[in-house]
């Protein structure tokens, strides 16, 4: 089996635009607000965000960061992972984060984010955007409170996110088992 595009470049700026003008609707003037990417892939899309943000509100400084929860997995210690670099250098107490992965699958991931940005002081509220939410094989109830495509995908499918700044491209994708894209 083919893998099968779900969305291209057009679609995947369509959806940056969207989720852009959703955390406006709730963040405003994002004063109260800071962007958190999930390294090593939400920080892609955390720049392309801001990018975005920025450009709709020009007189707007959006902070962000970037965090790595290597540490914080449950399975690093089972498999060789890298470690990333954290990038905050801002205290979070008081504030509303908003952490950003480009994949929601298991809720793992989002799971160790919540323990690592504890470091970082105490959040008035977390919120979770996701490029793509696979919803199916949840382990841990978490669900987004953005999302830029659902995917019901069966767990011997993978869902693959490329951009543009590390592929040349801009497209989600969905491998079967042993596919490769």
């Amino acid at each position: 089996m083919q893998p099968r595009v779900i969305s291209e470049s057009k679609h995947f700026d369509i959806i940056i635009k969207r989720l852009a003008y959703q955390l406006i609707e709730n963040h405003d003037d994002f004063s109260k607000a800071v962007l958190i990417g999930l390294q090593p892939r939400g920080i892609f899309l955390l720049h392309r965000l801001v990018k975005e943000l920025e450009s709709i509100l020009p007189n707007t400084k959006i902070i962000s960061g970037e965090l790595d929860i290597t540490f914080f997995r449950d399975d690093f210690r089972l498999k060789p992972l890298t470690p990333q670099s954290t990038n905050i250098n801002f205290v979070i107490d008081g504030k509303q984060v908003i952490l950003i992965d480009d994949v929601l699958y298991t809720g793992r991931s989002i799971r160790a984010a919540l323990n690592a940005i504890q470091s970082f002081g105490r959040a008035d509220k977390i919120e979770l955007l996701a490029l793509v939410d696979r919803r199916l094989s949840r382990h841990v109830p978490v669900k987004p409170d953005y999302v830029g495509i659902k995917i019901d995908a069966v767990s011997d499918e993978k869902v693959k996110v490329n951009f543009w700044e590390n592929t040349g491209k801009d497209e989600i994708i969905l491998l079967s088992e042993g596919e490769q894209c």
